[in-house]
């Protein structure tokens, strides 16, 4: 052989196992599925763990469809102004978008076919003094012309000015109230010094009335308010929908060693909440949800605009839409149509359409 070739010949079989070295390096990386930097590197996210990644894509090999974004729960901040024990979006992080980014994945859900927008948090008014909501409640009825816009807020911090500013924008206030008992709030968490958080609701239905808001209630029945008997207060209040709520745990929001709060002593039966919902079955506006019904039938953006998948007892998030879009991101939201259209999620909810007598 020439000395030529016998020099060629390791050279050739040194490029050979590189080739093959780089394919398996290649390979592990696509496996590991490195991590990725949502919304141009303001925070790096972590890549769900394969035992969470097999389950939305297995799915996504059977059925390559997106659902519609027709109700989307944007919880743009986690910071609160109080401690209910069983909150289960928890203030884990201090960040809120900035509100031109936040108007961008509003317009891009909108143009997926988002129907309905329900800001919440945390507490939605802490931002900027309730400016921050106003706003992007202003640009979405405005702008988005979308038919309902609503908020679910603990009600502490709503000022009559907001109103008056903002107010021909919603659609719907939720006030959280889970007792007529200011003691009983004081235990859940809901207690501020000297503020009654039942007074503050009879005011804040007054506004509604006076500037033309659809009010509705939102109660979580826990140990703590599951005998007590609501009937007389919520028929005096007649809100437009009482939704009622089983107390849910979310690993590491309200259980787990990764959690901020302890919800574990707040857990009531499906027994308990069947014999609560029974004692007020003559409260027209009562829309019960179970802990069953609220599994996978919501769709959770939180603040990084990442839709939280919660069919493992956690919130696993997507990856922003603003950085790989509605369609890419939704398929990994664990969002269930189906249960959405059964638990009754899309009902009369633009203020227009509900004819109510202010």
């Amino acid at each position: 052989m020439p000395l030529s070739a016998l020099v060629r010949l390791p050279l050739a079989l040194a490029r050979a196992m590189l080739a093959i070295l780089r394919g398996r390096l290649g390979a592990l990386c696509w496996s590991l599925s490195p991590l990725s930097l949502s919304l141009h590197g303001w925070r790096r996210v972590s890549a769900p763990s394969p035992a969470v990644r097999a389950g939305p894509r297995r799915e996504q090999e059977w059925d390559e469809s997106s659902p519609t974004p027709t109700s989307v729960n944007y919880h743009f901040t986690r910071q609160c102004n109080y401690k209910c024990g069983f909150c289960f979006h928890t203030a884990k992080t201090s960040f809120v978008l900035p509100l031109e980014e936040a108007k961008r994945g509003l317009e891009m859900l909108k143009e997926a076919g988002m129907e309905k927008i329900n800001f919440s948090g945390g507490e939605p008014f802490l931002q900027d003094r309730g400016e921050f909501v106003g706003q992007l409640v202003q640009f979405c009825k405005q702008e988005l012309k979308l038919p309902s816009v609503s908020i679910v807020s603990n009600g502490s911090l709503i000022r009559e000015r907001w109103f008056k500013k903002y107010g021909e924008y919603l659609d719907i206030l939720a006030i959280s109230c889970d007792s007529f008992d200011e003691n009983v709030n004081v235990l859940i968490g809901r207690g501020q010094g000297k503020k009654n958080h039942v007074e503050n609701l009879h005011k804040l239905r007054q506004w509604c009335r006076e500037y033309a808001v659809a009010f509705k209630i939102n109660s979580v029945i826990n140990r703590f308010n599951v005998e007590e008997d609501m009937n007389e207060q919520i028929k005096a209040l007649n809100p437009v929908r009482w939704k009622v709520f089983q107390c849910l745990l979310i690993e590491g929001e309200n259980s787990g060693e990764d959690a901020l709060r302890e919800a574990e002593k707040f857990v009531i039966s499906d027994e308990d909440f069947e014999q609560f919902l029974d004692r007020h079955k003559d409260v027209s506006c009562l829309v019960p949800e179970s802990n069953q019904k609220m599994r996978d039938s919501y769709l959770i953006l939180d603040e990084y605009m990442r839709f939280l998948n919660c069919r493992n007892g956690r919130k696993e998030p997507s990856k922003s839409i603003l950085d790989v879009g509605v369609e890419a991101a939704i398929k990994f939201s664990g969002f269930d149509e189906h249960m959405f259209l059964k638990r009754g999620g899309k009902y009369v909810w633009s203020k227009a359409d509900m004819k109510l007598d202010w």
